[in-house]
């Protein structure tokens, strides 16, 4: 493989995508992603598939109207070759496909013999003519056409000659990138090298790969194709994609540009790949995976002392590369298994002075506390409050001298909690009364209606998630619970938590931790 080796990115999250269970896209969504994945730098972005459905015509309409303002990438339509029978400047898919008006076409093309025969039910001789002609016709309208050959490596293992033929029909047609694609995502890497090689080898135009990851080996695979000779990736942001997703360009690019020298999207543009991955995440409304390699939030997140320890010595002697070169960083995230050096890194991340003593007493408390069911890697708001709290910081926000919730049924069926709230800001003595659809929500309500007036900032500060688990279950109703909180003010978000045997005390332990830490955090932005 030649080091000065080049490799197009093809971004198929819009369409191929879209088709994970779960995930459904507005045409805005379409537009910002697209804009994202520019941002990001990727060669092409497939939009969809015009005639599909409405939100697909839309999506291109809109584009063309100059919605969508490209600055790097090319924008592709994607459909079908022509009807079997039937004439290529006739057939609807064609039409919708010019009408898209985008400079580039790909083209899903049946490339093995048993689904020309089984799926299509039309003649070998055929399925390759509708291949041919749908190219060439494309290719008279002035688009450039990428070609799809569907379910190509299971094809090939069966019938190679006619997978070839299919291959070659395109590129004589004028196809100018065939795309290798392993639609049942059970192809192994041995497999996907050998079969791209051999293809590289008999054709003339550029190859490309696209693969599933129903055998979780999509990243493998492609990895495999480009070192084959494949000069084209298909995949999509975050490996979206229908049964098991699609190969994961948040692996593939750096895997490819960091790991094996090949140019990929804009070096300068790497640092943008964790905030996009993120960022698009939020758009499909799917919560980041913190384990997704690269990416993840804790893709470089060190919890074992020993770990940490020596990441002070040398930053790369538990990071496989430099998190910075993909926009991610490194954490400390602090836990029963943490040492001193973690609790070290950690203050120091925060800028927060603790001496030997104090860093003693925090390391014992926090095992205490874990011991007890607390997990503050995953509460940095509490883990942040708890390491104050060991300076002799103490919160002066507010002081509640107690509270009270009542849920009751009414006559109609409905149920309605109440919450009453008696906290001290201050000099002043507030009592405070909301309703919500549960406890955690009307005592949220009562401490703002409370404290809203000495507090502008709580009107920025909102609950985003709220999980409860049992701990032991063999106690039942009994148990103790573990309650997280996820808040945000609009610009950061942290996580809060409780334990307790009573889940109200949990909640409400998490509750005011996360109102506590984001008045710290407001304060602290002030100073």
């Amino acid at each position: 493989m030649p080091s000065s080796l080049t490799v197009e990115v093809y971004d198929t999250t819009l369409r191929d995508g879209s088709q994970q269970e779960g995930l459904s896209l507005t045409v805005d969504d379409k537009l910002r992603i697209a804009e994202q994945l520019d941002h990001l730098g990727v060669h092409y972005i497939e939009g969809g598939w015009p005639g599909a459905n409405p939100k697909d015509d839309e999506f291109f309409r809109r584009a063309a109207a100059g919605e969508l303002q490209l600055s790097t990438s090319t924008l592709v339509a994607f459909g079908s070759t022509r009807r079997a029978g039937g004439r290529a400047e006739d057939d609807p898919t064609m039409a919708n496909l010019l009408a898209a008006a985008t400079s580039t076409v790909c083209l899903v093309a049946k490339s093995s013999e048993y689904h020309v025969t089984e799926a299509l039910r039309t003649t070998l001789e055929e399925g390759i003519a509708m291949v041919a002609d749908s190219v060439a016709y494309l290719r008279s309208q002035g688009k450039r056409v990428f070609v799809d050959a569907e379910h190509f490596f299971d094809g090939y293992r069966s019938n190679p000659g006619f997978s070839l033929d299919v291959l070659r029909a395109a590129e004589q047609a004028g196809a100018e990138v065939l795309v290798l694609c392993d639609t049942n995502g059970g192809t192994l890497p041995h497999d996907a090298e050998r079969i791209v090689a051999d293809v590289v080898s008999r054709v003339g135009a550029r190859v490309g790969v696209h693969f599933h990851n129903d055998s979780d080996c999509a990243v493998a695979n492609t990895l495999a194709g480009v070192r084959a000779g494949a000069s084209q990736v298909q995949a999509c942001l975050n490996g979206y994609g229908e049964r098991t997703g699609n190969a994961n360009l948040c692996s593939i690019i750096p895997n490819l540009a960091l790991k094996m020298g090949v140019s990929t999207i804009p070096a300068d543009r790497l640092e943008r790949l964790t905030p996009v991955a993120h960022h698009v995440a939020e758009l499909v409304n799917i919560s980041p995976d913190p384990t997704q390699p690269f990416v993840g939030s804790s893709a470089f997140a060190h919890k074992a002392g020993l770990h940490t320890s020596a990441i002070v010595r040398a930053r790369d002697a538990y990071e496989h590369l430099d998190p910075e070169k993909v926009g991610n960083g490194t954490r400390f995230v602090v836990s029963e298994l943490a040492g001193r050096s973690t609790l070290e890194l950690k203050a120091r991340e925060l800028g927060l002075d603790l001496d030997g003593p104090a860093l003693t007493t925090v390391l014992d408390e926090l095992k205490a506390l874990e011991h007890r069911g607390y997990h503050f890697e995953a509460a940095d708001g509490s883990l942040e409050l708890l390491m104050r709290a060991s300076t002799g910081w103490r919160q002066d926000y507010f002081e509640v001298e107690s509270f009270r919730v009542i849920t009751e049924q009414r006559e109609n069926g409905s149920f309605v909690t109440e919450a009453t709230i008696k906290v001290h800001v201050g000099d002043q003595r507030l009592v405070a009364t909301a309703e919500g659809n549960g406890p955690v929500n009307a005592l949220d309500g009562a401490l703002r209606i409370a404290m809203g007036q000495a507090y502008p900032a709580l009107g920025d500060l909102h609950l985003i998630d709220y999980k409860v688990r049992v701990l032991d279950t063999a106690k039942g109703t009994g148990a103790v619970t573990r309650v997280l909180i996820d808040s945000t003010n609009g610009e950061d978000s942290w996580s809060t938590i409780g334990v307790s045997e009573n889940i109200i005390e949990a909640s409400w332990q998490a509750l005011s931790d996360s109102i506590v830490y984001g008045l710290l955090k407001s304060s602290l932005q002030e100073k």
